[in-house]
């Protein structure tokens, strides 16, 4: 590799023998057809909103039964005390956290308002007379609708960082091995159902375009700690299912299999039963449009889990496999930090597979 450290490459192919294919990981590592596409078409995901229109399908009554809980429309109300409050400790000396408000297009103005027309009756913001005040803007979203944002850049640069520990990808994917059913939620404006420490509200004041000054009394987007607090939220309240529940962040993850005289569903249904009925109790609410019940495989961190193992996404493997041939040091670096991303849960002899 003296060459690499030298700057002095011309070129770099990765070869194979002719007539070969990449080998991929197999059985309950990865899938070999990873970039066929009949093979990602025959994934059998439900989301929550087609199985209501099933009623022989086996979800359909605990869906109908915890409409509550799994809806297109959740309640905006203030979310109950659950014992985790969002804190924003300061570091020593700090002062205030002040950015001026920037002029905003008419559209984003408007969109910025009624968000919070409609968050203030709930009791979720209050006009605020806070020293303290971080501007607000609206970014695109895929789907073309306006995202609204927080620069909470000052605030997060005074904030002391929180040493809550975040769950290792793999080590949850471990955690799911062998089972042969999945069901995901996905929690519906997550921050929003965690209180703030009450002190720290004034800390969260934001401004907006039409002269408002707005505080938070649930946990805003944008903030340094926040994905730290939501996780610590989910992992208590999850702690004892924890052989059949995984948690990361807003996503909940349920994983069964087929034992004590139970078929992989049955048990699936008992396990999705007590994550529902926990939810319920502590008026935590997911987003049916977005949850997946009852799938053989489901889309996990940015890979594929299912029944027979972990395998790649597709379109992660074709920007592997679509990216530019290294000319020079500079390019070889980046293409192999894209590629060892994927390494371990893609490809086979990943070293002699590089070497040739």
């Amino acid at each position: 590799m003296d060459f690499l450290k030298a700057g002095e490459l011309a070129e770099v192919v990765l070869l194979r023998p002719e007539g070969s294919s990449l080998e991929l990981n197999s059985s309950s590592v990865m899938d070999p057809e990873v970039l066929e596409d009949d093979r990602t078409s025959k994934r059998q995901t439900w989301y929550g909103a087609a199985i209501l229109k099933d009623p022989s399908d086996p979800y359909y009554a605990l869906l109908k039964e915890f409409s509550d809980v799994v809806s297109d429309d959740p309640p905006s109300v203030l979310p109950p005390d659950r014992g985790v409050r969002h804190e924003i400790d300061l570091a020593p000396g700090t002062k205030y956290c002040i950015t001026r408000q920037w002029p905003l297009p008419k559209e984003q103005v408007d969109v910025i308002d009624a968000f919070f027309a409609a968050k203030h009756p709930a009791g979720i913001v209050r006009e605020s007379k806070s020293p303290h005040s971080s501007p607000t803007f609206c970014v695109r979203k895929p789907n073309g609708k306006w995202r609204m944002v927080h620069a909470f850049n000052k605030l997060n640069a005074a904030t002391i960082p929180a040493s809550t520990p975040i769950s290792r990808k793999d080590v949850l994917q471990n955690n799911m091995a062998g089972c042969t059913v999945f069901s995901a939620l996905d929690m519906v404006d997550g921050y929003y159902q965690l209180l703030m420490r009450e002190s720290d509200i004034p800390l969260t004041a934001v401004s907006i375009p039409s002269g408002m000054l707005w505080e938070w009394l649930v946990m805003p987007q944008r903030l340094s700690n926040a994905p730290a607090t939501f996780n610590r939220l989910v992992t208590q309240l999850f702690r004892t299912m924890r052989q059949f529940v995984q948690t990361y962040f807003d996503d909940i993850f349920v994983h069964s299999r087929a034992s004590e005289g139970k078929t992989a569903v049955e048990a699936h249904l008992g396990h999705l039963l007590e994550v529902l009925l926990c939810m319920r109790e502590n008026r935590l609410n997911a987003n049916i449009n977005k949850c997946i019940f009852g799938a053989e495989e489901i889309h996990f961190l940015g890979c594929f889990l299912g029944k027979d193992g972990v395998r790649a996404d597709p379109e992660k493997v074709c920007a592997i496999a679509q990216w530019p041939v290294p000319v020079s040091q500079k390019d070889l670096r980046k293409w192999l930090g894209l590629a060892n991303y994927r390494r371990r849960k893609c490809l086979a002899r990943w070293p002699e597979t590089a070497r040739r």
